[in-house]
């Protein structure tokens, strides 16, 4: 079998183009860590380190002596985090004030049962303490609306407010403060400017719309 590809199979979820469309998001199976705070400090990125750890021995586990059953090969799906804040009567340029749960994306091969063998084999190979925090979590967005962002980070504010004007003349509502991004760019390999963001919120129909 060939490798699943996720930028392939799942282009609708992993590659939007640069102008908002609404999408139906299915129930998808992450590794994920919560956490609270300024995304650019150790702690974010320890979080990170974690999620990557674990996931590319899953990844690898064909090597192992024990492969899993319904084993298929794969690239690992890119970071995403989910992003809201703890008090929203800060600005939301106040880093501190965040609170976000970050995961990747695991293959359906990966059952509850192998979560916990995995994590276990690597909290041994790759000590890290933010692996203590990692759950395997089941997430049904449903309903969205999301667009690629390019530019950095701190841009998205711009992006946000086209897709909501993008909802509202198509008889849609943003239903949740929360949102998502999808990171398709290394931050440290590539310039800000160049930076590639899926920027996803969940939207429901307008009462009021006729």
């Amino acid at each position: 079998m060939d490798k699943l590809d996720y930028k392939k199979m799942f282009k609708d979820l992993y590659l939007p183009k640069r102008n908002p469309s609404l999408i139906e998001v299915p129930t998808i199976r992450f590794a994920a860590i919560n956490g609270e705070g300024d995304p650019n400090s150790e702690a974010f990125q320890r979080a990170t380190t974690a999620l990557y750890s674990f996931s590319y021995a899953v990844k690898m586990s064909y090597k192992s002596k024990d492969t899993p059953k319904d084993f298929y090969d794969y690239t690992v799906f890119p970071l995403e985090g989910v992003w809201d804040l703890r008090d929203y009567k800060k600005t939301i340029t106040d880093k501190s004030n965040y609170v976000y749960s970050v995961m990747i994306r695991q293959p359906d091969f990966l059952t509850d049962e192998l979560f916990e063998r995995f994590l276990g084999e690597t909290k041994k190979r790759k000590p890290n303490t933010f692996l203590d925090k990692l759950e395997l979590q089941t997430i049904t967005e449903g309903p969205c609306c999301q667009m690629l962002h390019l530019g950095a980070y701190d841009d998205e504010p711009t992006s946000f407010e086209t897709m909501k004007e993008f909802c509202i003349h198509n008889g849609y509502e943003r239903i949740s403060k929360v949102h998502r991004e999808i990171y398709l760019s290394d931050p440290r390999k590539t310039e800000a400017g160049k930076l590639k963001t899926v920027l996803r919120f969940k939207v429901g129909k307008k009462t009021n719309c006729q």
